[in-house]
């Protein structure tokens, strides 16, 4: 009998990180896939689920205006509840660190349904920073069965919680294996940077970053773009208005500064693709980034990925002005730095995630004794 597998998501980050698990599922006659979506993010989600020809057997379609993470969680506990009894998987798939990734695992959790933790393991061992995604990842490997860690820092980490070592698989991360797909050698864009311009793109969204972190981010990459005309800066915002607001007031009027609507997964792992360097919070984009060559300035006070920092691929610069001013500086002015950080080695796998996962979930119901 195939093994009944189910996999739940609700985020465009974790559409895209599973997108290459769920198409393999699909392909595999080892394998009986079921996929939910909780649509956590509705548009954003909807883009990914279409260029990756995704079509959800259960959408719960929590998405509300000005949902809080109360209202996430409880729409998730109370609408899985009749699927998984419905369906009664062998196993649920998650992903990451959302808040879907813990509700998800906890409704599993209540009906004694096993769970494969994809993305297991990253830690700042700070249950604020980030919030609420280190809490969310932490409790989702006290729950998990497997744990699908993408590097040997996160096995670590899982092992220093005592979780089993049976029961953890270093796989890469899913990210590498959706970029075979997305990027294009031929790909082109009107926004793309002309002839002789160096392109800077910049990513910010997180929580603790709204408001005063932001306003200094802003404040630096101003200086920047009036200081450096060759340098063309694009920013795809969130949809939070206050982003939108906070960057209108000091980017909008300048020439070399294009405010964007959010990208894409094609279009956005192909504008990194095609850039000098990335100002980001993002998780994903310390991951994907570095798989292309491009440097990533980090913008936060800690990172579940120091992996990436270690290989000198990353590098953790904050959000204060005359930080993130200088550091870009530096990687702008000094091309021996910038060429360090573009050709330092990808620790983030091979691209093959999604068949380890899948090999390892088969190993689990045939022949494992966890």
């Amino acid at each position: 009998m195939p093994i009944k597998v189910m996999t739940i998501f609700g985020t465009r980050p974790e559409a895209i990180k599973m997108a290459p698990v769920v198409n393999a599922l699909k392909k595999d006659e080892r394998f009986s896939a079921k996929t939910v979506i909780t649509a956590q993010h509705r548009d954003m989600l909807d883009q990914v689920l279409q260029i990756f020809d995704i079509k959800a057997d259960y959408d719960l379609d929590i998405m509300s205006q000005g949902q809080t993470l109360t209202d996430i969680t409880t729409k998730v506990l109370l609408d899985l509840q009749p699927i998984l009894q419905k369906e009664q998987p062998d196993i649920v798939l998650v992903h990451g660190d959302t808040t879907t990734t813990f509700a998800a695992a906890t409704a599993a959790f209540y009906q004694q349904v096993r769970i494969g933790h994809v993305e297991a393991g990253l830690r700042t061992w700070n249950k604020y920073s980030p919030f609420p995604e280190e809490a969310n990842r932490q409790m989702t490997d006290v729950l998990a069965d497997l744990f699908f860690a993408p590097t040997e820092q996160s096995k670590q980490n899982l092992l220093a919680e005592n979780h089993p070592e049976k029961a953890i698989v270093i796989t890469g991360n899913t990210a590498i294996d959706a970029m075979k797909f997305t990027v294009r050698k031929d790909y082109n864009a009107p926004s793309l940077a002309s002839a002789g311009q160096r392109q800077l793109v910049l990513t910010m969204h997180r929580r603790e970053n709204l408001g005063s972190p932001m306003i200094q981010v802003f404040s630096a990459l101003r200086r920047i773009a009036q200081e450096f005309p060759d340098v063309s800066i694009v920013f795809p915002m969130h949809k939070n208005p206050q982003v939108r607001k906070l960057a209108s007031e000091k980017l909008a009027d300048l020439k070399n500064v294009q405010l964007i609507e959010p990208l894409g997964v094609i279009d956005f792992h192909n504008f990194i693709a095609n850039s000098y360097l990335v100002l980001s919070d993002s998780g994903g984009v310390q991951e994907e980034a570095p798989s292309l060559g491009v440097p990533v300035l980090v913008l936060r006070d800690t990172t579940e990925r120091p992996e990436g920092i270690d290989a000198g691929t990353l590098k953790l610069i904050g959000t204060q002005e005359e930080e993130v001013y200088r550091s870009t500086k530096i990687l702008l002015n000094d091309q021996r730095i910038h060429t360090a950080m573009a050709q330092a080695k990808n620790p983030y796998g091979d691209g093959f995630a999604s068949e380890y996962i899948l090999d390892s979930i088969y190993s689990y119901f045939n022949d494992s004794k966890i």
